[in-house]
Formats: structure tokens, C-alpha cells, sequence
């Protein structure tokens, strides 16, 4: 099963004008649980899948009470600056989607 298929919110948005930041949300503890004992998603992977380096991830946090998982990378571009292709930061969590989720 795919991410899309499995998350109830996968999103992205800035964090300020030089950050993006990703949001993975669940809708049960259990689905919460099952993702990330699966280990398909890590730092090296999301670096991986990103193009960046693991160093460069800000904030990579599992946060059980809110069933969710937060991500946070420098942005490409500062927001609004010549090749910047999206301000809001809020369309670049496409590469989350196809995670396969192991049943």
C-alpha cells in the first residue's frame, strides 16, 4: 500500500522563509505505530528521496500523541527569490506519496 493510500494528511508548507517543513498524520495509534516500526521512512531515506544531505535535516520527529511525523529541510531557495518555484512550500511533499507501506 501506498503512503497516499495510508496517511491522512501528508502535506508540506513553510517554515519561515528559508525553511520547508513536512507533515505525515495518521488517523490511529495503530497505523501511527505500524509506519514507523516499518522503518521505510528515516533520515536516510527522506534524505535520499530529497537529494540532500542527511545532514542537512533540520528536524526528522515522531510525535506519538499527535499520531504523527514532522520533517523539517532548508529550502532550495529563500521564498519569493529568483528560481523559487513554489512559495508557500506546499507542494512538495509529492515525493512522500508513494512511500510503500509494508502490511
Amino acid at each position: 500500500m501506498k503512503l497516499q493510500d495510508y496517511a491522512q494528511i501528508i502535506r508540506s508548507k513553510n517554515s519561515g522563509p528559508f525553511e520547508l517543513t513536512f507533515d505525515i498524520l495518521f488517523d490511529s495509534l495503530e497505523k501511527y505505530e505500524h509506519f514507523v516500526a516499518s522503518q521505510v521512512l528515516t533520515k536516510e531515506t527522506f534524505a535520499k528521496l530529497y537529494q540532500i544531505n542527511v545532514k542537512d535535516i533540520i528536524t526528522f520527529e515522531q510525535f506519538k500523541p499527535a499520531r504523527g511525523i514532522k520533517i523539517t529541510i532548508p529550502r532550495p531557495w529563500p521564498q519569493g527569490s529568483v528560481g523559487e518555484s513554489d512559495m508557500h512550500g506546499s507542494q512538495q511533499y509529492a515525493n512522500l506519496l508513494t512511500i510503500e507501506v509494508p502490511e
